[in-house]
């Protein structure tokens, strides 16, 4: 790809308020160094463990993904973030400025949790591997483990923190996807449906190019819209989460063991890793809408 060539454009903006429920597909966003504005402002604790509360822990947390999680209104840069909307497998509602929040999530899914605004020094989840072979590089197969995440892993592996402290981001605080990678999965395998939302991630890249581009994008910077500006910094790791039911998206092993078979990457010195989509850090601030175009630079 030369210079300053246009790669796309924005296909879809999507914020998660509260990690692992099910977010908000946007027209338009803003975007700072710490992200997109509003994205995993929000996640449950686990009050017996302390661990953070992931749809990854499929046995103690399995309804997350029927749960969903809207803002009130629009957050803006210049001010405190608005209560978010917590809508219930039930259809119940509680909103995270309410007395009860807790009592309300606590007794719906049946084990104590607290909703946070910041995560634990100690952030750490339990996260399900699936019984299918090279999904996990260290070999872990239907088990359970205790992953450490965001300030925590790094940390724990000497490396600056790309996220800001107190965040909920798994490792970085933007995550990209192309629409092409989305149709070359389906392509491969026809009887899945390789739906956007079961990545979630915060952008939907339109791209000129067919087949999984973004994994050549790594180390390279983009302008995004008329103002913001992102570098890529490596592939997403995929994991249980982009097997679950979610709406009419049925539960489907096979998508994780068709990212097995066609794109595991190596991820650092960590290993080879079913990926799709990339992560990325906002060099520049501004406001961001679907439709605006995409420029390596």
């Amino acid at each position: 790809m030369a210079e300053s060539t246009v790669v796309g454009s924005v296909a879809g903006i999507w914020r998660f308020p509260v990690k692992s429920m099910k977010g908000e597909r946007l027209e338009h966003g803003k975007f700072t160094e710490r992200g997109l504005i509003g994205d995993r402002a929000y996640a449950l604790i686990d009050v017996e463990t302390g661990k953070v509360v992931s749809a990854k822990s499929v046995r103690l947390f399995p309804d997350l993904f029927l749960c969903s999680a809207t803002f009130v209104e629009p957050p803006q840069s210049d001010a405190d973030l608005p209560p978010v909307r917590i809508t219930l497998p039930d259809g119940a509602t509680v909103t995270s400025d309410s007395g009860d929040v807790d009592a309300v999530l606590s007794a719906s899914f049946g084990r104590d949790v607290t909703l946070a605004r910041a995560a634990p020094d100690d952030f750490t989840i339990d996260q399900y591997h699936p019984d299918i072979e090279d999904a996990d590089p260290r070999g872990h197969r239907d088990a359970v483990v205790e992953q450490k995440l965001g300030a925590a892993l790094f940390a724990e592996i000497g490396v600056p923190c790309p996220s800001p402290d107190g965040a909920f981001f798994d490792l970085f605080p933007l995550t990209v996807l192309t629409a092409a990678t989305v149709n070359r999965l389906n392509e491969l395998q026809p009887d899945s449906n390789f739906d956007e939302r079961r990545f979630r991630m915060n952008l939907i890249i339109d791209t000129k190019e067919a087949g999984m581009v973004e994994n050549d994008w790594i180390g390279h910077e983009f302008a995004l819209g008329e103002a913001i500006k992102i570098q890529v910094a490596m592939p997403v790791p995929r994991c249980v989460m982009t097997t679950l039911a979610q709406d009419e998206l049925s539960r489907d092993s096979e998508i994780l063991r068709t990212l097995v078979q066609h794109n595991r990457l190596q991820v650092g010195d960590t290993g080879l890793f079913p990926c799709a989509g990339v992560y990325a850090v906002v060099q520049a601030a501004g406001s961001l809408r679907a439709g605006d175009s995409v420029t390596l630079t």
